[in-house]
């Protein structure tokens, strides 16, 4: 199938694709005219990517563990050093989140001081 058909079926767009086989994820066949010809596995290998995106792996990521990477759920098996890359990168997602986090809390401590100051200094009702 080409580009435009893999896109349709997958419903991610055509630059995406070919930012996918840039990245090594993806590899179609090349037809004498130099169009890309995707195996129907190809289907199954963008809407796996999809949701390992989705869980915020990199690209990156996703080429070493795509090996490991069976069904559209997808299931990962236990393949390589699979678990230790999953808990880096999860690792630093909760790194990510404290720091939101503490950025939070001082945003909201920040907007509640302003608003004291601003109720304290408010000319009072006669």
């Amino acid at each position: 199938m080409l580009i435009g058909d893999l896109s349709r079926r997958t419903g991610v767009r055509t630059h995406q694709l070919r930012y996918y086989e840039a990245q090594g994820l993806l590899k179609p066949l090349r037809r004498a005219s130099g169009y890309r010809e995707y195996t129907q596995d190809a289907v199954l290998t963008v809407l796996q990517i999809r949701k390992l995106l989705d869980a915020g792996l990199s690209t990156e990521d996703i080429a070493y563990l795509l090996p490991c990477v069976t069904g559209p759920e997808p299931e990962l098996a236990p393949c390589g050093e699979l678990i230790d890359t999953l808990r880096v990168r999860l690792s630093g997602l909760d790194e990510q989140i404290d720091t939101l986090t503490h950025s939070r809390r001082a945003l909201h401590r920040y907007i509640e001081q302003t608003e004291r100051r601003a109720r304290e200094s408010a000319p009072a009702d006669a």
